[in-house]
């Protein structure tokens, strides 16, 4: 039975360095499978996930050599964290090896938005020359509402200062004194203050029970009639049916999504509507950062499997589960 079961795709110089080490076992559709993810996972030590595989309490369960898994990512939403913890088993991720990638993507979506790029490629490429029908607006001098001010969030704020943004942020885990926002001369509010004052709001936020319906139809009602909308965190923070129904009302000028409250979705409404950007969720989608994804976790979970303790750990760097074996 193999020492490492990968559920989803990885390759790369890093993995091949791994599968030189240790008995990998890659199948990159085996988060479809559970049942067999199930069986696979009863005598590995190590198990690497993107956020497609669910790494419930019963497969840690059916998993009692488990000694790390590894989050090729950021998010943390697919993994119970709590249980995992509780059995004594590291949880490494990669908290900043892909940030880069996701603001880029979150700067071409405001972009995007502010000029309708994207329709004006599909009208020119059938053919006609509608130069008025594209009118759009400039990003100097308006203001980007950042909603999450983490790295991805700080990062996209940077790259929008370039544009002559002014900068709004809501993140209840930050303080006013914070040299980041003082980097980015940002005014941190209330997030009912963000969203009547900024022109376009940029979500940056995990999935938990606490964000999640976050933006609902109340917040955005509150938002500043017109502004743009994106997402480029985690689906669940939005309530869909909420935000078709301010785009249609036109509270909520326009979207761009890259994440989906499920996925992949089932089309809809969003899908229809000519004032929304949708993406596969690929933010992080880049040669350069799924190379640093790949390599991060490879390297933390030898580590691991050495005996010493990850770098990137969640909470606890070294596994209980190693000292009671």
């Amino acid at each position: 039975m193999p020492d490492i079961v990968i559920s989803e795709y990885m390759h790369g110089a890093a993995f091949e360095a791994l599968c030189s080490r240790f008995d990998v076992l890659l199948d990159a559709e085996l988060w479809k499978k559970p049942d067999l993810l199930a069986e696979n996972v009863r005598s590995c030590r190590a198990l690497i996930v993107r956020n497609q595989t669910e790494v419930t309490a019963a497969l840690i369960d059916a998993a009692p050599e488990l000694l790390v898994i590894g989050r090729a990512g950021v998010g943390l939403d697919n993994v119970d964290v709590q249980y995992a913890e509780q059995a004594g088993i590291v949880i490494s991720f990669t908290p900043d090896q892909n940030a880069i990638s996701v603001a880029e993507i979150a700067m071409g979506m405001m972009l995007s938005l502010a000029r309708p790029i994207p329709a004006a490629d599909r009208d020119t490429k059938s053919g006609h020359w509608q130069r008025s029908k594209f009118m759009g607006t400039e990003l100097y001098g308006k203001t980007l509402g950042i909603i999450g001010a983490g790295k991805i969030g700080y990062l996209t704020a940077r790259r929008a200062m370039a544009f002559g943004m002014r900068i709004l942020a809501y993140d209840p885990f930050l303080n006013p004194d914070n040299v980041l926002l003082s980097e980015l001369q940002a005014e941190l509010v209330e997030l009912d203050e963000l969203l009547a004052r900024a022109d376009v709001v940029s979500c940056h936020l995990p999935a938990t029970p606490q964000t999640t319906g976050l933006l609902n139809r109340e917040r955005f009602n509150k938002m500043k009639r017109g502004a743009l909308f994106i997402n480029t965190s985690r689906g669940k923070v939005v309530s869909e049916p909420d935000l078709v129904e301010a785009l249609k009302a036109g509270i909520v000028g326009g979207a761009a999504l890259d994440v989906r409250g499920e996925e992949p979705p089932v089309p809809g409404e969003l899908e229809t509507l000519p004032n929304v950007i949708l993406t596969p969720h690929i933010a992080a989608f880049t040669r350069e950062a799924q190379k640093r994804v790949s390599r991060a976790v490879c390297e933390d979970i030898a580590r691991v499997l050495d005996g010493k303790p990850s770098v990137n750990a969640v909470r606890s760097a070294v596994p209980r589960r190693l000292a009671a074996n």
